[in-house]
């Protein structure tokens, strides 16, 4: 029987095997010793992954921009630069406002000044009284009682102990003569790089000029985005808008989109934030349609809510609305699509005894990148909260109006979309005329408090409305508390949704104005930083 001999050779290669083996077990044990000496002993400082660090960010200034008294242009509007022409006789705009103390009833530093920050009216210097609290939970207000401007203006409130400082300030234009007569009011609003403005109108009688403020020290450079009935358009001349600091720039929206009976403005800037808002007159004829401040309202989101939305006698609207040149002399929904999908949007009505049908059903499709009306004929008589929701997002705004007769002077008023109300708002409230706070609330019930402002700087006890879920509620604003001129609200809300507006009528005239309750005062905020190269 043969038997294989291994050769000298062939053992060399199994000791080499041999050996190669084993220097592969030292080297993967000496890994595994790295290994797991490396997840026992700590990383290098340099190499370690940290979470993002919250940074708390200074509170700021609170700061409102008014904007300037209404003015009729003169000659063509063919161009986008204004010329104006002298205001009349009786025009008459004045700014009214109110700064809420700490606890303990120190003020923050305020003021009331020009847009280039040239100061008009202090109101607390921030050091005055430093040692004056007037106790451990007391509020006290200082008062800005229609002051009269005549341009741009805004009140700024400093911030004190990490607290923006709750502080609102509205304007009051009105006019009993000329092709402005009428009634306009409008919050002053802080500025900001993106801001949606709805219901400008360019047809024949229908004027919108876009004022842009500045009030920071940065120039500004706005471009505009322009939607109509028939879909977004492109207008020359609407990008590279440059405002300089402490300036403010008018627009004609004709020489940018002549013809639009529905027209929104999504204003951005690039730099410094601006405050904006268009001017809008109707001129029907020779009769006076009214004039307004449209401002901006909220951002678009799936669901709009708008308050203050008073509705006059259905049959004498109808009969009005069917004349020549007033077809837009009638309340009505405008809806803004921005995206590129269609809305189905659903629009309920809550008035005091609950939800009103809407003759069309309440059910409409919003076309995408494009304005659409929904008329809101055949509601009866009114104050009324109008909410609006679709899966998609839109901007919405409600047109009101006042004045039955097709030859005497009327009135418009656009409502923006609002805020949900949450602790303490200021609202500020001009004198004379009709006042009336408007609160709805959609779903279930919410109660609101409002304590009056009063001119000697007091903050009035509370009182209290619980608003039932789908209504909407009515309360009239006294001239005077305990002696004293009622010059504002503070205005707190809890339970479900709930949306506020102030209404504004003048005695004997068919004037009107509708402003949103302005956002509450927001403490300090904290932002993630990462730091890296």
């Amino acid at each position: 029987m043969h038997k294989d001999k291994t050769p000298e050779g062939g053992n060399a290669s199994r000791k080499g095997l041999l050996t190669g083996l084993v220097s592969s077990a030292a080297i993967i044990a000496a890994a595994g010793g790295i290994i797991a000496a490396g997840t026992l002993a700590p990383e290098p400082a340099g190499s370690r992954s940290l979470p993002a660090a919250l940074a708390a960010v200074p509170a700021g200034s609170s700061v409102g921009v008014c904007p300037g008294p209404a003015r009729l242009l003169e000659g063509t509007e063919a161009g986008t630069d204004p010329q104006f022409s002298p205001k009349s006789a009786t025009a008459r705009s004045a700014v009214s406002g109110a700064v809420i103390s700490a606890p303990g009833g120190v003020l923050p530093g305020s003021r009331l000044s020009a847009l280039d920050g040239t100061a008009a009216v202090e109101i607390a210097r921030d050091d005055a009284q430093a040692g004056g609290a007037a106790g451990p939970q007391e509020l006290k207000a200082g008062v800005i009682e229609q002051r009269a401007v005549d341009a741009a203006s805004v009140l700024s409130a400093d911030a004190r102990n990490g607290q923006k400082a709750s502080a609102a300030a509205l304007m009051k234009f009105s006019a009993t003569d000329g092709d402005l007569q009428g009634f306009a009011a409008a919050n002053c609003q802080p500025p900001s790089n993106d801001v949606w403005l709805a219901g400008a109108s360019t047809t024949l009688g229908r004027t919108s000029v876009l004022t842009l403020s500045n009030a920071s020290t940065t120039p500004a450079t706005v471009s505009l985005e322009l939607y109509g009935a028939k879909g977004q358009i492109q207008a020359p001349g609407s990008r590279g808008l440059l405002v300089a600091p402490g300036s403010t720039r008018s627009i004609v929206l004709a020489g940018l989109a002549p013809g639009e009976a529905q027209l929104s403005v999504h204003v951005r800037s690039a730099g410094g934030p601006v405050a904006a808002a268009i001017q809008q007159s109707v001129l029907r004829g020779l009769t006076p349609g009214g004039v307004d401040f449209i401002s901006p309202g909220a951002a678009p989101a799936a669901r709009q809510v708008m308050t203050g939305i008073d509705i006059q006698d259905a049959g004498a609207l109808s009969s009005l609305t069917r004349e020549k040149g007033y077809e837009d002399a009638g309340p009505a929904l405008q809806i803004t699509v921005p995206g590129q999908s269609d809305a189905v949007v659903e629009i309920k009505l809550f008035g005091r005894d609950g939800q009103k049908a809407l003759p069309g059903g309440g059910v409409v499709t919003a076309k995408a990148g494009s304005v659409t009306e929904v008329s809101l004929a055949g509601v009866p008589t009114g104050h009324y909260t109008v909410a609006a929701s679709s899966d998609v997002s839109f901007v919405a705004a409600t047109r009101v109006t006042r004045g039955l007769k097709d030859n005497q002077a009327s009135d418009v008023a656009w409502a923006a979309a609002g805020i949900r109300l949450g602790s303490q708002h200021v609202v500020p409230v001009p004198q004379g005329g009709k006042r009336i706070l408007i609160f709805g609330a959609l779903e279930d019930r919410a109660s609101i408090s409002y304590s009056a402002i009063t001119a000697d700087g007091k903050i009035q006890a509370a009182s209290t409305a619980d608003i039932a879920g789908g209504t909407t509620t009515s309360i009239d604003v006294p001239e005077k508390v305990e002696e004293s001129t009622v010059v504002g609200y503070i205005v707190s809300a809890s339970g479900d949704a709930a949306y506020g507006a102030l209404l504004l009528q003048q005695d004997g005239r068919e004037d009107i104005s509708s402003l949103a309750l302005m956002p509450a005062a927001s403490g300090q905020e904290q932002v993630p930083v990462t730091l890296g190269y």
